[in-house]
């Protein structure tokens, strides 16, 4: 079996390389742009105008620009929703750049992916623990009455609403311990958490993703699994900090740790 885990653990790692390399993953993206810090509609080096309002951003450019909307050449107005994804899809291009329209909190912004990024070019691999089944433990997820949004600081500084839905307790390292954790669409759950070797030997704060609980609360926390957030590939990235909580106070020497 430790075996099994062990080859579905390198599969696993040769696919977040994979993942993360592509023409439009994080290594792509080389702006995000806020509207409200633009009021004049003009990003810099993005043509055409971008207008925030309540439920979109208008969008106006002339032909010279060179942007496309919907693959085709552009001019004229239009207005855009947030991008749903995946990024190459997105609506607006300008070459081979993929300009992704984001709200967060009522602020719409522009995000930039460029597949001739510097940091794509740069890009080694992703320095990672092997595989070690003592990382990987029983979990029991305990949900809240409802969910419990707090405000947490960003990886760009600002601070925004953080949607928790309970906690998760495991023994690892031969204590009980808990991470506050949200809850994603499909019944997975998401931690972000930080250890010992944060800012050390690892990147200051890792992703961690444990598989949706049975009706029990029954789940693994496999820290062999644990990944680098958007931002550890891209400054431009709004990654959420840690909750207070959540910095274990043991030396997790698994999961991703840094770019090679």
């Amino acid at each position: 079996m430790t075996t099994d885990a062990s080859d579905a653990w390198k599969q696993w790692h040769e696919d977040r390389v994979e993942s993360v390399s592509a023409p439009y993953g994080p290594l792509a993206l080389t702006a995000t742009h806020w509207l409200e810090d633009h009021p004049d509609g003009r990003l810099p080096d993005i043509p055409g105008k971008w207008v925030a309002q309540e439920d979109g951003v208008v969008l106006t450019a002339t032909g010279a620009d060179g942007l496309t909307v919907a693959g085709r050449p552009f001019a004229g107005g239009t207005r855009l929703a947030a991008d749903s994804g995946p990024e190459s899809g997105s609506r607006v291009a300008l070459g081979e750049k993929r300009l992704v329209v984001l709200v967060r909190e009522g602020v719409w912004g522009v995000r930039v992916f460029d597949p001739d990024s510097a940091a794509r070019r740069a890009f080694r691999g992703i320095e990672a623990g092997p595989y070690d089944p003592r990382w990987s433990v029983p979990g029991r997820f305990t949900p809240y009455d409802g969910t419990r949004t707090i405000r947490l600081g960003n990886a760009d500084g600002r601070e925004r609403g953080f949607d928790l839905a309970g906690e998760l307790a495991f023994s690892l390292a031969g204590r009980e311990r808990t991470l506050k954790v949200a809850q994603r669409a499909d019944g997975g759950l998401w931690a972000v958490f930080a250890d010992a070797t944060s800012g050390d030997t690892s990147f200051r704060f890792r992703f961690l993703f444990p598989a949706a609980p049975d009706a029990e609360g029954r789940t693994t926390v496999d820290f062999n699994r644990a990944q680098l957030p958007p931002c550890a590939f891209a400054g431009h990235f709004i990654c959420p900090l840690p909750a207070p909580g959540n910095t274990l106070d043991v030396a997790v020497e698994a999961g991703e740790r840094r770019l090679s």
